[in-house]
């Protein structure tokens, strides 16, 4: 598998290869989810300034790096060039190694068992982009190395968390509702929360909901995940530690748009 799947400009995304890379994703995070959201770190989590747990140590870390930061000095790799990431999880990778993090908060053993031996799965994870680098150059790259991954590794499916950084549903009412009618999953790739986690969506009638007012009301990560004609799982779950109301989100691959696989399949100009 290629380590590299291309540059635009002075960024790069790639897989990372050494320890100081991963290391540089997990302070990246712990500065986007920590320090500017409102996560709530325990001792350890404080004192190293990373977000870390155990299902980094077996993960691919997906990378943005912008060469303008990066280099050597003294042979040291410089952490601050890594202004972006992913977290993604091949199945087989998964129950190699007790399963994938979605499992604490929806019930996806009945889909894996429904899609099959032959169905592969890849869990995307842990993202995040510093302030400065949220733009589309960017977002596109981070999409075309999903996009390439999942091509060198034959993936069919892709499943992840997404967030609302709030706790309140009440307050998530009008977006969590148009997810719920508008973008749930059919049957075939059914999923919901567990129930002692579950948070209901459906919480405004369809017929009480104006589609472009909650559309405004999506964080843009959900909104380019439904560009791209994602599914979204029955039941929201509320996340104390990262201070996130969070949704599923799936994509079969044989189902993403059409606009996105030819954006995202090739090689970034």
């Amino acid at each position: 598998m290629p380590m590299s799947f291309g540059r635009k400009g002075t960024l790069e995304v790639r897989i990372a290869t050494t320890a100081a890379e991963i290391d540089a994703a997990q302070a990246l995070r712990y500065r986007v989810f920590y320090e500017e959201m409102s996560a709530i770190p325990d001792a350890e989590t404080r004192a190293s300034k990373r977000d870390v747990d155990r299902f980094d140590a077996f993960c691919d870390h997906l990378l943005v790096v912008d060469h303008k930061l990066a280099g050597t000095e003294g042979g040291m790799f410089r952490p601050e060039s890594v202004v972006g990431c992913y977290r993604l999880l091949r199945q087989e990778v998964a129950e190699r190694n007790g399963g994938f993090y979605t499992a604490s908060e929806y019930d996806i053993a009945p889909l894996l068992a429904r899609a099959g031996p032959d169905m592969r799965f890849l869990e995307l994870g842990r993202s995040c982009v510093l302030p400065p680098y949220r733009n589309k150059p960017t977002v596109e790259l981070l999409w075309h190395g999903i996009a390439q991954y999942v091509a060198s590794r034959n993936l069919d499916v892709m499943f992840g968390c997404a967030s609302f950084e709030n706790t309140d549903p009440q307050e998530l009412a009008l977006p969590l509702s148009y997810l719920h009618h508008f973008h749930m999953t059919p049957a075939d790739w059914y999923v919901r929360a567990l129930d002692d986690r579950f948070v209901e969506m459906n919480l405004i009638p369809k017929e009480d909901i104006n589609p472009r007012e909650a559309w405004r009301a999506l964080p843009p990560m959900i909104k380019g995940y439904l560009r791209a004609g994602c599914y979204i799982g029955d039941g929201a779950v509320i996340d104390r530690q990262f201070g996130t109301t969070d949704v599923l989100i799936l994509f079969p691959v044989a189902q993403i748009s059409e606009r996105y696989l030819t954006k995202f399949g090739s090689t970034p100009a």
